[in-house]
């Protein structure tokens, strides 16, 4: 890989999320006003919208690189994982959304270490990802923009972020699957 692919726009957007992890980890963590969680909340927004920046123009501008296909999903993977993390603090049920978070990126993991073995991959993400991260996103925003919402109603929200999780991993593994077996 050539040193420039490293500082193309979208990857240099993923270095921004990346930079910004721990700013948003102490705001989350020091926040005690709705103005605070207000800020912390934009703070993700704004991660949020370098992810999809990145790959919009990676895309449209054929900006894609090999760094870039690295670097993206650790930059995803690291703020998703920060997140669940933080909300187990004021939220026990994002526990179970965690745990499985962590089984479904070791799986996607050993599957996509075992393509690359068998030289054969998946091209890019699967649109039950994209949804899913999506679903992923939306809730976390709202637990976070609202601190004091209803214990009940954050479990909703986390139910629908493990489900959508769930449904994702599987149809993964079988896409998986499917792929390993014809090779």
């Amino acid at each position: 890989m050539k040193l420039k692919q490293f500082f193309s726009i979208p990857n240099l957007l993923c270095y921004v999320r990346i930079a910004l992890i721990p700013y948003f980890i102490y705001t989350y963590l020091h926040a005690e006003q709705t103005i605070d969680y207000l800020f912390t909340a934009c703070i993700l927004a704004v991660m949020e919208i370098t992810d999809f920046l990145d790959g919009f123009i990676a895309r449209h501008y054929n900006m894609v690189t090999e760094a870039g296909k690295i670097i993206d999903p650790i930059a995803d993977k690291l703020l998703q994982l920060t997140l669940l993390i933080l909300l187990v603090y004021h939220y026990p049920m994002a526990a179970i959304v965690l745990i499985l978070f962590l089984i479904k990126e070791t799986g996607m993991t050993i599957c996509g270490l075992l393509s690359i073995h068998k030289k054969c991959k998946l091209d890019g993400a699967l649109w039950c990802g994209k949804v899913s991260t999506t679903v992923f996103y939306l809730c976390m925003v709202i637990l976070i923009l609202f601190p004091s919402i209803q214990q009940s109603f954050a479990n909703i929200l986390l139910t629908v972020t493990a489900a959508f999780l769930f449904y994702s991993f599987v149809i993964y593994m079988k896409t998986y699957y499917q792929m390993l077996k014809k090779h």
